[in-house]
């Protein structure tokens, strides 16, 4: 039991354990070991029971392949875990006709800023309170998708945190993240990342359109072609 919790929790080799764990152990010590391993024993099997109470409950549902489809799906979200996706699909369901569109369904999770403006000004405001176990779940995805290398949420993640700060930031993510969701589910399509430079591909094609457009205002008609391709 120490291994597999070694294994699991502790960034350590075993043969480092061992040698941490010499010493002179007394009843009391040895008494505390054996309540912390007895509590994580437990917390154990109680996980593993709620899993196969959902896996029972998700079994008893009149479109449960679709369901498990989903799951699956939503697993290759970037930080999206099994617990995350049946947490997710739990809080918002399966049939997206309720909500004609993306934002539709963000608003209603409260993951976009609530209207604030004042003499034509739009000010700073805070998340709308929406579905709170929905919104926490998806706030946690968001964390364990920054960690993610090469994914288009971490890229997301550091291009708005200098200027916006890490709370803003990581909620803009979990936005984002809900927005493919929706999407995952109303068509049933795997998830497609847009990679970690799309944001700098993006600025040269928009840097690119707005020449074309100064160009044709001077009187030019201008194709763009890939250097590659004109060689």
């Amino acid at each position: 039991m120490l291994a597999s919790l070694a294994d699991r929790r502790v960034k350590a080799t075993r043969a480092e354990l061992r040698e941490a764990l010499r010493g002179h152990l007394s009843d009391t010590h040895r008494f505390l070991l054996q309540t912390h391993l007895t509590q994580w024993d437990a917390l154990e099997a109680a996980v593993k029971a709620i899993d196969r109470r959902v896996d029972k409950l998700i079994a008893s549902f009149e479109q449960a392949a679709r369901f498990r489809l989903l799951i699956g799906l939503l697993c290759k979200v970037p930080g999206v875990s099994k617990l995350s996706a049946v947490s997710i699909l739990a809080e918002i369901g399966i049939d997206m006709s309720r909500f004609p569109t993306a934002g539709h369904l963000v608003a209603w999770a409260g993951m976009c800023p609530g209207q604030n403006e004042s003499a034509g000004k739009r000010k700073s405001s805070r998340l709308r309170k929406g579905a709170p176990w929905l919104k926490t779940m998806l706030v946690q995805c968001a964390w364990a998708a920054k960690r993610c290398k090469n994914s288009y949420y971490r890229a997301q993640f550091y291009r708005l945190c200098g200027r916006r700060g890490p709370q803003k930031a990581i909620c803009a993510v979990a936005a984002s993240m809900l927005t493919a969701i929706y999407h995952i589910i109303l068509r049933g399509t795997p998830y497609q990342d847009l990679g970690p430079d799309h944001f700098d591909r993006r600025s040269a094609d928009a840097k690119a359109r707005r020449l074309v457009v100064q160009l044709n205002k001077l009187g030019y008609d201008v194709q763009i072609q890939p250097a590659a391709e004109a060689a």
